[in-house]
Parts: C-alpha cells; sequence; structure tokens
C-alpha cells in the first residue's frame, strides 16, 4: 500500500490512508462499546442501586466521548499508516470467532459446574487473549497492553473468588476494571492511532 516517492522515504497511497483511519474509528467503536457493556455487567454486582445506576450514567458520556473522539472531523492524518498481514481480515473473523466460541463454552462450563462467578474474570481472560494476535492483525500493537491489563483483571477476579469475595464483589471489580482497560485502548487509538 505503500508508493515510493522519488525521495528516499516511502508515502502512504490514499487508500491505506483511508483504510487506517476506518480500520482505526472502527477499532474504537467497538473498544468503547464492550467498554459500556462490562461497566453495565460490573454495575450488577454493586450493592446499591443507587451507586449501579450513576456508574451506568457516568459510562455513557465517557463512550460517547471516545466515539466523538475518533470521528471528529479536522482530525490530523494517523502518524502511520497500519501494515496488514495477507488475508487479515479472514483471520480477524476465525480469532472473533474462536473468541466467541470460548465465551460460551466459559459460561457453559461455569454454569453446568454451579461456579457462575467464574464467568466474568474467565470472560475478561479469553478477551484479553483474544487481543493479542488482533495485535499483529490490525498492526496495532497497543492492543499487546489490552491483553495484558485485560489478563491482570481476569487474574485479580480469580484471586478474589479464591479469597472468597462473592460473586457479586467481583462482578463490581472486573466488571469496571475491564471497561477502563478497554476504554483507555479505545482513547489511545482515536487520538494517536
Amino acid at each position: 500500500m505503500i508508493q515510493p516517492t522519488p525521495s528516499t522515504a516511502p508515502v502512504p497511497d490514499a487508500e491505506c490512508v483511508a483504510l487506517t483511519r476506518t480500520l482505526r474509528r472502527r477499532g474504537t467503536v467497538v473498544l468503547s462499546v464492550f467498554a459500556l457493556v462490562w461497566t453495565f455487567a460490573g454495575a450488577s454486582g454493586l450493592a446499591s442501586p443507587g451507586a449501579a445506576l450513576a456508574v451506568e450514567i457516568l459510562a455513557v458520556p465517557v463512550t460517547a466521548a471516545a466515539i466523538v473522539l475518533a470521528y471528529r472531523k479536522g482530525a490530523a492524518p494517523s502518524p502511520r499508516v497500519v501494515d496488514l498481514p495477507a488475508n487479515w481480515a479472514r483471520s480477524v473473523g476465525i480469532v472473533n470467532v474462536v473468541e466467541l466460541a470460548a465465551i460460551f463454552a466459559v459460561i457453559a462450563a461455569s454454569n453446568a459446574s454451579g461456579h457462575p462467578g467464574l464467568i466474568p474474570p474467565c470472560i475478561a481472560l479469553v478477551v484479553g487473549l483474544h487481543f493479542v494476535p488482533l495485535a499483529r492483525l490490525y498492526d496495532q500493537w497497543q492492543y499487546k497492553g489490552t491483553a495484558a491489563l485485560l489478563s491482570a483483571v481476569a487474574v485479580l477476579g480469580l484471586a478474589l473468588l479464591a479469597a472468597g469475595f462473592s460473586d457479586e464483589s467481583v462482578r463490581a471489580v472486573v466488571g469496571p476494571a475491564s471497561a477502563v482497560t478497554l476504554w483507555a485502548s479505545a482513547y489511545h487509538v482515536a487520538v494517536k492511532g
């Protein structure tokens, strides 16, 4: 996607610049929406309905602001264009299907074993791990940080369960921590590219 020019530095072609902007905008939307979902899941573990509602209300403008940043007019182009591997879209589809299947397996196994409290931390782990191949496939190396942080959130949730914390308490920790991780990634993609 890079065309050589008479100068020594390659110049990205218009198609590559447009694809980079499109992928980063979509990434911001997806990350932000799933952060919102994690927030609502976490809020469901709070003992106070008022606190849960306050967290949910706060999450909406945080999500909206990330999306507005991604789609703002006059934003400088991304400092670098993506360098996508061959068949990247197909590979992304495979990663997402595997992630979805793993999430359903986690839910089914946790419920069948009588341990529904495992669902939030195990889903956080699945989601975190799926960012490892996505970092390469989207040429977004910051997704490795997303993977590491979500995996750490998952370990924290499992540790809290092992320490005897209630399922609701674990959900109230894992949900917002996962949301903050995804929002941080969304804002980074929206602002820095």
